[in-house]
């Protein structure tokens, strides 16, 4: 839960993103490449209690895969976006990687730390969206 309250304490950005934007779509291209599975988008932009206009959540079945995932969607939002995380949590034990965009903050779970979290319910007043391919 350390991840979350780390969003609390940070500003949102003002300018409002969608999901053709060119950071959303490159996290997503990114986890994709990766081979991230499950991989849904949650639009909070009509959430007022939202932190993010939008959560992009994955899971990977590994720690390696884990970790291959956030430094390959950092390495990629650097390259296209010129951006870099406000904030990134969970590399030490990899089982859940938070990374913050401010206005995005994407989760990489394993798959029973996904299940206990249950974000997607946590946050079930958002649009979901599947991004599988």
């Amino acid at each position: 839960m350390a991840a979350l309250q780390a969003l609390a304490t940070r500003p949102k950005q003002v300018a409002k993103l969608t999901r053709n934007s060119k950071l959303f779509k490159t996290i997503i291209g990114a986890i994709q490449k990766k081979k991230g599975e499950n991989i849904i988008s949650l639009d909070l932009r009509k959430v007022h209690e939202a932190v993010a206009d939008f959560f992009i959540i994955c899971e990977a079945t590994s720690h390696v895969q884990v970790k291959a995932i956030a430094n390959f969607v950092e390495d990629e939002v650097k390259k296209v976006c010129g951006e870099l995380p406000y904030r990134h949590e969970g590399h030490q034990a990899l089982q859940w990687v938070l990374i913050d965009y401010v206005n995005i903050v994407v989760h990489i779970f394993q798959p029973d730390i996904r299940k206990f979290y249950k974000l997607e319910e946590m946050w079930s007043d958002g649009d979901l969206e599947e991004h599988d391919e």
